[in-house]
Formats: structure tokens, C-alpha cells, sequence
């Protein structure tokens, strides 16, 4: 079982990824808003990714901007999303399925105590 922590992170990455294989030409801010993250926060994961090997950077060549970026997904970095995207489904599905187990409970529940609380209720 990996730490909260972790999967944090991993969703973090995740979402990252995802955003820039759609938007590889976003800004940091754009990204970092998208993403509700400062753009510090998102600095240190897009650095992380970069050494990681998932995604490399470039500067648009034709740009009259010159500060202008473009977040590319690696080969290594696609297949990681992929893995990621997996275990991001996992993770959900099983917090569905919690929900709504306790939603039924919950329902249950409520259904009991208005009854006990109103003994003459049309029980059919």
C-alpha cells in the first residue's frame, strides 16, 4: 500500500501528464491554474518529470518570444502515463465503490429512523 503521500504525487504527475500530452505549449501559469497549483509547486514537479525522463522541454525555434516553451511527453513518459492512467482507475473505482457502499448504508439508515421515528409512516 503506497503512503497518501505518495499517491498525491502520483495523481499530481498524473494530471500533469495528461494536461500537457493534450497542451504541450502551455505556460507554466496556464498549466499550474489548470492544475490549482502554484506555479513554484508546478516548477518542482515539471523539474521532477524532466529528470525522471518523462518529459523534456523545448523553445519554440520560430517564437518571437524566446521565452516561449513546449512541454513534450518521452516515449518513457507516455508509456508512464499510461501505467499512471491504470492505477488512477484503480484508485477511483475503488473510491467509488466505497461511496457508494456508504451512501447505501447511509440510505439504510436513514430509511430505519424515519420509520422508528414515525411509527404510523405508510410502510409499503
Amino acid at each position: 500500500m503506497t503512503s497518501r503521500q505518495a499517491q498525491i504525487q502520483e495523481d499530481t504527475n498524473f494530471r500533469v501528464l495528461r494536461i500537457l500530452q493534450e497542451n504541450p505549449d502551455l505556460t507554466q501559469r496556464e498549466l499550474a491554474e489548470k492544475l490549482g497549483v502554484s506555479v513554484g509547486g508546478l516548477n518542482y514537479c515539471l523539474k521532477a518529470l524532466m529528470d525522471k525522463g518523462w518529459v523534456k522541454m523545448q523553445n519554440f525555434h520560430q517564437s518571437k518570444n524566446k521565452f516561449k516553451y513546449v512541454y513534450l511527453l518521452t516515449p518513457q513518459g507516455v508509456s508512464e502515463r499510461m501505467a499512471l492512467t491504470s492505477r488512477f482507475l484503480q484508485r477511483k473505482m475503488a473510491e467509488y465503490e466505497a461511496l457508494k457502499a456508504e451512501i447505501d448504508s447511509l440510505r439504510v439508515e436513514a430509511g430505519s429512523n424515519a420509520l422508528s421515528m414515525n411509527p404510523t409512516a405508510d410502510q409499503s
